[in-house]
C-alpha cells in the first residue's frame, strides 16, 4: 500500500470503525461527531480525539486543533450537533465552550496523562498556533485561546 494510501486508510478507521458498531474499540479516546453543514444542512461526521472524559456527567472534552476556523467547530456553533459517539455511548448532545482557565487545565491533565508524548504533542501545538509551547501556564493559556476547546455532553 502507498504511503498516502496508508495514512487515507488510518484516517478513515475510526469512523469505519463507528459505521460498524465497533466504536468501543477505541473507548473515551476518540469520539464520532455528527453535525450539520452551516449553509448545505447536510450531515458531516468527524472523529475527534478526546482531551478529557468525565465520567459522571459523560461530558467528553474536545479540541479544535485548526482553530476557530475549524469546520467541525463553526457548524456546532451554528447548529446543534446532531449525534455523539463514544465507546458504547450514542447521544443527543449539548455543546459548550470551556474558559480560557478551564481549557489550560484540560490540557494540562492532557499532557499529564499522556507524558510519553507530550514532546511531540508540544511541537504539534506549537506548529499549529505559531506560538512556542514549552508547557508553561502563560503559553498554554495562549494555545487554547487559539485552539478553542469544546464540550459535548447528553442534552437529558
Amino acid at each position: 500500500m502507498r504511503p498516502g494510501r496508508l495514512a487515507k486508510w488510518l484516517l478513515r478507521a475510526p469512523v469505519a470503525l463507528y459505521s460498524m458498531d465497533a466504536g468501543w474499540l477505541l473507548g473515551h479516546r476518540f469520539l464520532l461527531l455528527a453535525h450539520r453543514g452551516r449553509r448545505t444542512g447536510r450531515v458531516y461526521r468527524t472523529v475527534l480525539e478526546v482531551i478529557a472524559w468525565d465520567e459522571t456527567t459523560r461530558e467528553a472534552v474536545v479540541m479544535s486543533g485548526f482553530g476557530r476556523g475549524s469546520q467541525w467547530y463553526r457548524n456546532v456553533l451554528a447548529h446543534d450537533p446532531v449525534e455523539v459517539r463514544i465507546a458504547r455511548l450514542r447521544f443527543v448532545p449539548q455543546v459548550r465552550e470551556l474558559s480560557t482557565e478551564e481549557a489550560a487545565r484540560a490540557l494540562a491533565g492532557y499532557e499529564e496523562r499522556n507524558r510519553v508524548a507530550t514532546p511531540v504533542l508540544r511541537r504539534v501545538l506549537s506548529r499549529l498556533t505559531r506560538v512556542r509551547y514549552d508547557g508553561s501556564e502563560s503559553a498554554r493559556r495562549k494555545v487554547v485561546e487559539l485552539l478553542p476547546l469544546v464540550g459535548f455532553r447528553p442534552r437529558d
